[in-house]
């Protein structure tokens, strides 16, 4: 039996669509849920092994993507949500009711990702987002419980996924990390 990933991927990933452009993710609360608008398509959608990071039931890896801050608004039962852990440099926000992450927001302006949110794309009610392009700190499972001997298993699943694996972030991100890091060092041109 074929390692589960996620649900959104475990099937096989599918395809974004180009002209995606935006919709709403909605908690799992049946009565009064909360519901953000996202009026872009996201970016850097990924599956994560971290242990911050919003999984559903039974899913070795959470589905995590990114979306300009200016583009996401909270539409419904925003007094619902409240950040999971106030010293994390993402404050994510969950909703009270089913525990849902409905977005993370870095507060800190000097931070690489500062005006991005990020966000969970399976909770979109519309279909066509960008799809996943990578795994990230896979051996980061090992933290919730995972056998660190099936690690070959996860990694070579992910792989046949088309989901490269990297136990941090994929290359351009981490160009991204470094770049910022640079340019504040004076190293490189603003």
């Amino acid at each position: 039996m074929a390692i589960s990933i996620h649900p959104s991927v475990d099937g096989g990933v599918k395809p974004g669509t180009a002209s995606f452009g935006g919709g709403t993710l909605t908690c799992k609360c049946s009565s009064s849920p909360v519901t953000v608008s996202l009026a872009a398509n996201v970016a850097f959608d990924h599956v994560c092994g971290c242990s911050k990071c919003w999984k559903p039931e039974g899913a070795l890896f959470s589905l995590i993507a990114v979306v300009p801050r200016d583009k996401l608004s909270v539409t419904a039962n925003g007094q619902k949500l409240k950040i999971v852990d106030t010293n994390a440099p993402i404050q994510r926000y969950a909703c009270t009711g089913c525990g849902v992450h409905m977005y993370g927001r870095i507060e800190n302006k000097n931070h690489p990702f500062h005006g991005f949110d990020f966000v969970h794309p399976e909770r979109f009610k519309e279909q066509g987002w960008a799809a996943p392009e990578f795994a990230a700190f896979v051996s980061s499972i090992i933290e919730g419980g995972f056998p660190p001997a099936r690690m070959g298993e996860v990694r070579s699943r992910l792989k046949q996924l088309g989901l490269e694996p990297y136990d941090c972030l994929s290359p351009g991100l981490m160009d991204a990390i470094a770049t910022h890091a640079a340019k504040a060092k004076g190293v490189l041109a603003a």
